[in-house]
């Protein structure tokens, strides 16, 4: 019946599958084809290319099918790579409309080329490409800064991140060329402020040939206000007098703006830029150690638009600056990881004291809060709204089962759920059962025949009851590294998640053959599975469970010490679409198994094997 759909119809429904199975779906017939590739165009998916003579029949082939989204790897200034730079402007330059060329180092003269066969360009990423600035001279003749001008009129998004030998020059000259440019990245690059005669001013200076000044950038801002919209400055000494000059540029009105890392900012340049700049809807002040409570509190009463803010690694930040965070209504996601000082407190108060404020709350991190407290998550988890989708809470070492059973029910549409180092979650918790010894709760019946099951010698894996894990069938994500208590009693049990793609369950020390087997039967879609240091799993293990995982591209398993080379042998038979694997410190492994696994299985870019084969890392180290 699907093949009498029309296209559109077929697109439409397809658009839904997550990209894996979309490519599982193209596989189906021609028309199932044709549909997932229409859909491969309308979500922009960026193909990597490696740099290579075997890519070549590849770029033609993308060219064939409209490709408009690519990421060069591998790329210097070889002959070979000059001829994957030629068959990518010939058969997909056309219409390109994102180049990533991020950490290559591709020549001038390559360069060049390969933009003016780009005309329909939205979109350049340099980051990281210094061998184009080293020299200074790029785009230094007039006729070929013209041509690429032209090439690059449609250019709205340009990064040039981590260049060490970015200047006024060569960034002016760059620049002009994209005179529709809205969004830029100068993070990591390093940014020179030269004070005037009053102290900590800044003093206009010409263009410099060997120095990227914070003047030249102030100069590109205004001429370019009207369009600007997003701003990268990450990690670039930023001082709190260019902070208040770039809000101030008559006519710039940011929506994004990142100044991750920018430890000289102060609470007053913050609060200036909340006044000058309204309308920001993404910040970034993750790194910049002078802040504290009065900056979110300016942040919370001046950007009412807000729906990003990442305040990552802030140790000044204490549970009254939380308080705040309550006028922020518009807020999509929040990432507050590494704040020692929040126990959690002030963040549950703001969000619970104004009812349907944060209603559509996305993304929460409050990954290694070391002070977090379990009382406060408890107090936090049912204020958050059922639109949450991300919950990192990982290192939040007091977490404790009843907390892991609060999020099972009030959060079931959690699709990414990480509680690395939560070391006191016991099976009780994921299998939604009360500890024994723990006092029901004020009103409740005593489940006697529970705890009976629980406890019986006769069935040491229970069955779930009450808020089990087993109710957040919408994960696609799950992180239960070094939650060291967990065993097989509730691993086989509850992990039953039809969509989970991602899943770490590294530092098990009690996870056997059977817990695997059951998490193979259980979460067959998965592509990417951590398993180091999990040293009772064994090959007869593998041999059951590599066949429910055909989708399989990414795997660790370092410091498995049981595993030998049949290990490796089932792996190859069983997960045909591996490309990364990491067998470190397997003392049953040896190299040679590993390149004969290499060897046959072109499609595998990765694979790391430090100390195997029973090396002495004592020695060695």
């Amino acid at each position: 019946m699907a093949e009498s759909l029309p296209l559109e119809m077929l697109t439409y429904i397809l658009r839904f599958l997550p990209l894996s199975d979309q490519k599982e779906a193209s596989l189906v017939s021609r028309a199932w084809y044709c549909a997932a590739q229409n859909v491969l165009r309308e979500m922009n998916v960026r193909y990597n290319i490696p740099v290579c003579s075997a890519s070549l029949p590849a770029i033609k082939s993308l060219g064939l099918r409209g490709i408009s989204c690519i990421s060069l790897t591998n790329l210097d200034g070889s002959p070979v790579s000059q001829q994957v730079l030629q068959s990518v402007a010939h058969h997909l330059g056309p219409h390109l409309q994102s180049l990533s060329l991020g950490g290559g180092s591709p020549t001038e003269a390559s360069f060049v080329a390969l933009v003016l066969g780009c005309p329909a360009l939205h979109s350049l990423d340099l980051s990281g490409c210094n061998s184009l600035f080293t020299s200074g001279m790029l785009l230094a003749q007039p006729e070929t800064a013209r041509q690429v001008q032209q090439a690059l009129s449609g250019l709205r998004e340009l990064s040039l991140a981590g260049l060490r030998d970015l200047a006024d020059l060569t960034f002016n000259r760059l620049s002009s060329c994209a005179p529709s440019l809205e969004r830029l990245s100068l993070a990591y690059c390093h940014l020179t402020f030269k004070p005037g005669p009053a102290r900590g001013s800044l003093s206009p200076q010409d263009s410099s040939p060997s120095q990227l000044s914070f003047h030249n950038l102030l100069q590109f801002v205004k001429e370019r206000a009207g369009r600007l919209r997003a701003l990268d400055l990450s990690g670039t000494g930023l001082l709190p007098e260019g902070l208040q000059a770039l809000g101030q540029v008559a006519g710039l009105q940011l929506q994004e703006l990142s100044l991750q890392s920018c430890r000289d900012l102060s609470t007053e340049a913050v609060a200036a830029l909340c006044h000058q700049q309204p309308g920001l809807t993404s910040l970034d002040l993750s790194g910049c150690s002078e802040l504290a409570d009065r900056a979110l509190v300016a942040v919370s009463r001046g950007l009412q638009h807000l729906q990003r803010l990442s305040l990552r690694k802030l140790q000044r930040l204490t549970d009254a600056g939380c308080t705040a965070l309550g006028a922020l209504r518009e807020l999509r996601s929040l990432d507050m990881a590494e704040c020692c000082l929040v126990s959690g407190r002030g963040l549950a108060q703001a969000l619970g004291s104004v009812h349907g404020a944060l209603p559509a709350l996305a993304t929460l991190s409050l990954a290694y809060c070391s002070s977090l407290k379990d009382s406060s998550v408890r107090s936090l988890i049912p204020v958050l709204g059922p639109s949450l989708r991300v919950l990192d809470l990982s290192s939040c070492v007091a977490l404790t089962n009843q907390t892991l059973q609060t999020i099972c029910t009030y959060l079931p549409a959690l699709s990414v759920l990480r509680l690395v180092w939560c070391k006191e979650l016991r099976d009780w918790g994921l299998l939604g059962l009360r500890e024994p010894g723990q006092e029901p709760a004020q009103g409740a019946q005593p489940h006697l025949e529970l705890e009976h099951q629980a406890l019986s010698p006769k069935d040491p894996s229970p069955q779930p009851q009450g808020p089990s894990l087993l109710m957040l069938q919408a994960l696609q994500e799950l992180d239960l590294t070094a939650c060291s208590k967990l065993t097989d009693a509730s691993v086989a049990k509850v992990l039953q998640f039809p969509q989970l793609r991602q899943l770490s369950l590294s530092l098990l020390p009690e996870l056997t053959d059977k817990g695997l087997v059951a998490v193979a039967r259980g979460c067959p879609s998965l592509e990417l599975l951590v398993l180091s240091h999990c040293n009772l799993l064994s090959d007869e293990g593998w041999a059951q469970a590599a066949s429910s995982w055909p989708r399989l591209e990414h795997l660790n398993l370092s410091g498995c010490s049981k595993l030998t080379e049949q290990t490796l042998d089932t792996i190859g038979q069983a997960c045909k679409q591996i490309q990364m694997l990491d067998v470190s410190m397997c003392p049953g492994i040896s190299m040679a198994a590993i390149r004969r696994f290499q060897a046959q299985r072109p499609q595998l870019t990765c694979v790391q094997s430090r100390f195997v084969g029973g090396a002495d890392l004592t020695q060695t180290l």
